[in-house]
Protein backbone atom coordinates (compact mmCIF):
# COMPACT_ATOMS: atom_id res chain seq x y z
CA UNK A 1 0.00 0.00 0.00
CA UNK A 2 1.38 3.25 -1.28
CA UNK A 3 1.77 5.43 2.02
CA UNK A 4 -0.51 8.33 0.63
CA UNK A 5 -3.14 5.60 0.58
CA UNK A 6 -2.06 4.17 3.96
CA UNK A 7 -2.53 8.25 5.42
CA UNK A 8 -6.26 8.45 3.99
CA UNK A 9 -6.92 5.19 5.69
CA UNK A 10 -5.76 6.23 8.84
CA UNK A 11 -8.32 9.34 8.75
CA UNK A 12 -10.89 7.06 7.69
CA UNK A 13 -10.75 4.65 10.32
CA UNK A 14 -10.33 7.54 12.86
CA UNK A 15 -13.75 9.19 11.66
CA UNK A 16 -16.09 7.43 13.41
CA UNK A 17 -15.29 9.57 16.51
CA UNK A 18 -13.80 6.68 18.85
CA UNK A 19 -10.35 6.25 20.56
CA UNK A 20 -8.84 4.03 17.97
CA UNK A 21 -4.73 2.40 19.29
CA UNK A 22 -1.92 2.10 17.12
CA UNK A 23 -1.95 -1.44 17.87
CA UNK A 24 -5.21 -1.54 16.16
CA UNK A 25 -4.79 0.28 13.39
CA UNK A 26 -1.09 -1.43 12.51
CA UNK A 27 -2.87 -4.36 12.22
CA UNK A 28 -5.32 -3.08 9.85
CA UNK A 29 -2.90 -1.65 7.71
CA UNK A 30 -0.37 -4.40 8.56
CA UNK A 31 2.55 -2.25 9.03
CA UNK A 32 4.50 -1.39 12.58
CA UNK A 33 3.00 0.47 15.52
CA UNK A 34 6.20 2.36 14.63
CA UNK A 35 5.04 3.15 11.20
CA UNK A 36 1.72 4.45 12.64
CA UNK A 37 3.07 6.48 15.35
CA UNK A 38 5.09 8.66 12.08
CA UNK A 39 1.54 8.99 10.11
CA UNK A 40 -0.24 10.44 13.27
CA UNK A 41 2.51 13.04 13.78
CA UNK A 42 2.66 13.93 10.07
CA UNK A 43 -1.14 14.18 10.24
CA UNK A 44 -1.06 16.27 12.89
CA UNK A 45 1.85 18.50 11.53
CA UNK A 46 -0.43 18.84 8.11
CA UNK A 47 -3.36 19.80 10.37
CA UNK A 48 -5.36 17.30 10.72
CA UNK A 49 -7.18 17.40 14.17
CA UNK A 50 -6.32 14.30 15.80
CA UNK A 51 -5.68 13.92 19.36
CA UNK A 52 -4.55 11.40 21.42
CA UNK A 53 -0.81 9.99 22.15
CA UNK A 54 1.17 6.73 21.86
CA UNK A 55 0.30 4.05 24.26
CA UNK A 56 -3.30 5.38 24.61
CA UNK A 57 -5.04 5.79 21.67
CA UNK A 58 -6.35 8.50 19.18
CA UNK A 59 -9.53 10.02 18.48
CA UNK A 60 -10.48 12.70 15.70
CA UNK A 61 -12.53 15.73 16.26
CA UNK A 62 -15.48 15.97 14.24
CA UNK A 63 -16.21 18.17 11.02
CA UNK A 64 -12.98 17.75 9.47
CA UNK A 65 -13.69 16.82 5.70
CA UNK A 66 -17.03 15.32 6.25
CA UNK A 67 -18.81 14.96 3.21
CA UNK A 68 -22.08 16.95 2.91
CA UNK A 69 -24.23 13.85 2.47
CA UNK A 70 -28.21 13.83 3.48
CA UNK A 71 -29.85 10.57 3.50
CA UNK A 72 -33.40 9.77 3.78
CA UNK A 73 -35.32 7.88 5.98
CA UNK A 74 -35.57 4.94 3.37
CA UNK A 75 -31.86 5.25 2.82
CA UNK A 76 -31.10 5.08 6.17
CA UNK A 77 -32.49 1.78 6.55
CA UNK A 78 -31.24 0.40 3.69
CA UNK A 79 -27.85 1.02 4.51
CA UNK A 80 -28.28 -0.21 8.23
CA UNK A 81 -29.83 -2.67 7.30
CA UNK A 82 -27.06 -4.05 4.92
CA UNK A 83 -24.55 -3.53 7.13
CA UNK A 84 -26.48 -5.84 9.45
CA UNK A 85 -26.75 -8.49 7.18
CA UNK A 86 -23.13 -8.93 6.41
CA UNK A 87 -22.26 -8.47 10.21
CA UNK A 88 -24.14 -11.62 11.02
CA UNK A 89 -24.03 -13.72 7.61
CA UNK A 90 -20.46 -12.38 6.37
CA UNK A 91 -16.88 -13.27 7.06
CA UNK A 92 -14.78 -11.85 9.93
CA UNK A 93 -12.94 -9.19 8.09
CA UNK A 94 -16.97 -8.61 6.44
CA UNK A 95 -18.29 -8.08 9.55
CA UNK A 96 -15.58 -5.69 10.82
CA UNK A 97 -15.99 -3.51 7.63
CA UNK A 98 -19.74 -3.79 8.51
CA UNK A 99 -19.02 -2.08 12.09
CA UNK A 100 -16.68 0.07 10.82
CA UNK A 101 -19.28 1.82 7.81
CA UNK A 102 -22.48 2.20 10.22
CA UNK A 103 -19.86 4.11 13.00
CA UNK A 104 -19.05 6.14 9.20
CA UNK A 105 -22.61 6.89 8.23
CA UNK A 106 -23.68 7.93 11.75
CA UNK A 107 -20.82 10.44 11.65
CA UNK A 108 -21.98 12.25 8.79
CA UNK A 109 -25.65 12.50 8.91
CA UNK A 110 -27.03 15.27 10.88
CA UNK A 111 -27.60 14.68 14.30
CA UNK A 112 -31.45 15.17 14.00
CA UNK A 113 -31.17 12.33 11.51
CA UNK A 114 -28.66 9.75 14.02
CA UNK A 115 -31.44 8.42 16.13
CA UNK A 116 -32.57 6.86 12.79
CA UNK A 117 -30.32 4.50 12.70
CA UNK A 118 -30.87 2.98 15.73
CA UNK A 119 -34.20 3.33 15.56
CA UNK A 120 -34.52 0.52 12.27
CA UNK A 121 -36.29 -1.94 13.46
CA UNK A 122 -35.35 -4.14 11.10
CA UNK A 123 -32.68 -6.67 11.99
CA UNK A 124 -31.31 -9.66 10.25
CA UNK A 125 -30.90 -12.45 12.84
CA UNK A 126 -27.44 -14.63 12.62
CA UNK A 127 -27.37 -17.33 11.41
CA UNK A 128 -25.34 -20.84 11.98
CA UNK A 129 -22.14 -19.63 11.17
CA UNK A 130 -19.30 -21.05 12.69
CA UNK A 131 -16.18 -19.36 12.95
CA UNK A 132 -14.76 -21.77 10.64
CA UNK A 133 -17.24 -20.78 7.79
CA UNK A 134 -16.61 -17.22 8.45
CA UNK A 135 -12.54 -17.95 8.31
CA UNK A 136 -13.20 -19.85 4.62
CA UNK A 137 -15.34 -16.48 3.14
CA UNK A 138 -12.57 -14.35 4.07
CA UNK A 139 -9.72 -16.26 2.21
CA UNK A 140 -12.14 -17.06 -0.78
CA UNK A 141 -12.75 -13.31 -1.01
CA UNK A 142 -9.44 -12.56 -0.75
CA UNK A 143 -8.39 -15.15 -3.18
CA UNK A 144 -10.91 -13.35 -5.31
CA UNK A 145 -8.79 -9.70 -5.14
CA UNK A 146 -5.66 -11.53 -5.30
CA UNK A 147 -6.91 -13.79 -8.31
CA UNK A 148 -4.99 -17.09 -6.32
CA UNK A 149 -5.44 -20.35 -7.45
CA UNK A 150 -7.46 -22.05 -4.58
CA UNK A 151 -7.03 -25.51 -3.62
CA UNK A 152 -9.39 -27.64 -1.41
CA UNK A 153 -10.95 -30.79 -0.72
CA UNK A 154 -15.34 -30.34 -1.69
CA UNK A 155 -17.88 -33.12 -0.69
CA UNK A 156 -20.99 -33.50 -2.61
CA UNK A 157 -24.78 -33.86 -1.45
CA UNK A 158 -23.96 -37.54 -1.89
CA UNK A 159 -20.82 -37.23 0.73
CA UNK A 160 -18.15 -38.24 -2.25
CA UNK A 161 -15.15 -35.83 -1.80
CA UNK A 162 -13.00 -34.94 -4.72
CA UNK A 163 -9.63 -32.47 -4.87
CA UNK A 164 -10.22 -28.86 -6.91
CA UNK A 165 -7.83 -26.59 -8.10
CA UNK A 166 -10.26 -23.25 -8.79
CA UNK A 167 -9.79 -19.42 -10.14
CA UNK A 168 -12.34 -17.65 -7.61
CA UNK A 169 -14.64 -15.43 -9.02
CA UNK A 170 -17.39 -14.37 -6.62
CA UNK A 171 -19.11 -15.22 -3.84
CA UNK A 172 -22.69 -15.55 -3.97
CA UNK A 173 -25.28 -15.61 -0.62
CA UNK A 174 -28.71 -17.76 -1.19
CA UNK A 175 -30.19 -16.83 2.12
CA UNK A 176 -28.85 -20.00 3.51
CA UNK A 177 -25.54 -20.91 2.12
CA UNK A 178 -22.53 -19.46 0.49
CA UNK A 179 -20.84 -20.45 -2.43
CA UNK A 180 -18.06 -19.89 -4.52
CA UNK A 181 -18.24 -19.25 -8.04
CA UNK A 182 -14.95 -20.52 -9.78
CA UNK A 183 -12.87 -21.17 -13.01
CA UNK A 184 -12.93 -25.25 -12.07
CA UNK A 185 -9.53 -26.92 -13.77
CA UNK A 186 -10.47 -29.95 -12.59
CA UNK A 187 -13.91 -30.09 -14.73
CA UNK A 188 -12.46 -27.61 -17.22
CA UNK A 189 -15.47 -24.98 -16.73
CA UNK A 190 -17.51 -22.89 -14.16
CA UNK A 191 -18.32 -24.40 -11.22
CA UNK A 192 -20.34 -23.27 -7.79
CA UNK A 193 -18.96 -25.29 -4.18
CA UNK A 194 -20.99 -24.73 -1.76
CA UNK A 195 -18.51 -22.77 0.71
CA UNK A 196 -19.93 -25.12 4.25
CA UNK A 197 -18.60 -28.17 1.92
CA UNK A 198 -15.36 -27.17 1.65
CA UNK A 199 -12.60 -28.59 3.25
CA UNK A 200 -8.78 -27.88 4.01
CA UNK A 201 -9.29 -24.21 1.73
CA UNK A 202 -5.54 -22.97 1.00
CA UNK A 203 -3.79 -20.60 -1.83
CA UNK A 204 -2.01 -22.82 -4.33
CA UNK A 205 0.86 -20.49 -4.60
CA UNK A 206 0.19 -19.31 -7.70
CA UNK A 207 -2.23 -17.14 -9.56
CA UNK A 208 -4.34 -17.12 -12.29
CA UNK A 209 -4.34 -14.64 -15.48
CA UNK A 210 -7.95 -13.22 -16.11
CA UNK A 211 -9.95 -14.34 -19.52
CA UNK A 212 -13.13 -13.16 -21.01
CA UNK A 213 -13.71 -16.68 -21.09
CA UNK A 214 -13.41 -17.28 -17.88
CA UNK A 215 -14.63 -14.80 -16.43
CA UNK A 216 -17.66 -14.29 -14.03
CA UNK A 217 -18.96 -12.16 -16.79
CA UNK A 218 -18.84 -14.93 -18.71
CA UNK A 219 -20.51 -17.41 -16.58
CA UNK A 220 -23.51 -15.29 -15.57
CA UNK A 221 -23.86 -14.98 -19.19
CA UNK A 222 -23.96 -18.54 -19.95
CA UNK A 223 -26.64 -18.79 -16.37
CA UNK A 224 -28.63 -16.29 -18.36
CA UNK A 225 -28.82 -18.05 -21.15
CA UNK A 226 -29.88 -21.06 -19.91
CA UNK A 227 -32.41 -19.78 -17.43
CA UNK A 228 -34.05 -18.33 -20.61
CA UNK A 229 -33.49 -21.11 -23.09
CA UNK A 230 -36.38 -21.80 -25.40
CA UNK A 231 -38.40 -24.83 -24.24
CA UNK A 232 -38.72 -27.69 -27.08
Amino acid sequence: MRRADRLFQIVQFLRGGRLVTAAMLAERLEVSERTIYRDIVDLQASGVPIDGEAGVGYVMRGGYDLPPLMFTRDEIVSLVVGARMVRAWGGVAMARAAEEALAKIESVVPEAERGRISDTKVFAPPMQMTDDLRGLLDEADMAIEKRDVLTFAYRDEKGDETTRSVHPLGLWFWGKVWTLIAWCELRDDFRMFRIDRVIQLKAAGRRFKPAPERSLAECLRQLEAQCYKPQA
